[in-house]
């Protein structure tokens, strides 16, 4: 899956994706976690409804939209479907409308 406005960037040992300086999605260096944009008034619904699934971020970064998840408990349909909510969050609403009905390029 490639996301308009996307780059992709080593920091740390750890693959990060984002849209200019925005982070949207980010894995461990073991990638057995996924960390992705999610709103922050909507998260203790997620961890609450799954927890062996979504975990809260570290401390240092619950000012952030974040959340964590298992990388173990996701199907591939349900981690793109994070990406994408996760991608929705940082790019304008046209460039999304625009990937919604041509999602091929």
């Amino acid at each position: 899956m490639t996301l308009p406005r996307t780059t992709e960037a080593l920091v740390h040992g750890r693959v990060k994706f984002r849209v200019g300086q925005i982070v949207y999605v980010s894995f461990f260096r073991d990638e057995t976690v996924m960390g992705f944009g999610f709103p922050k008034d909507q998260r203790d619904w997620l961890i609450g409804g799954s927890p062996h699934k979504f975990m809260l971020p570290e401390k240092s970064d619950l000012r952030y939209h974040w959340v964590l998840v298992r990388m173990a408990a996701i199907d591939e349909t349900e981690m793109r479907e994070l990406v994408l909510d996760a991608w929705r969050m940082v790019v304008p609403k046209r460039v999304a409308a625009a990937y919604e009905e041509n999602p091929q390029g």
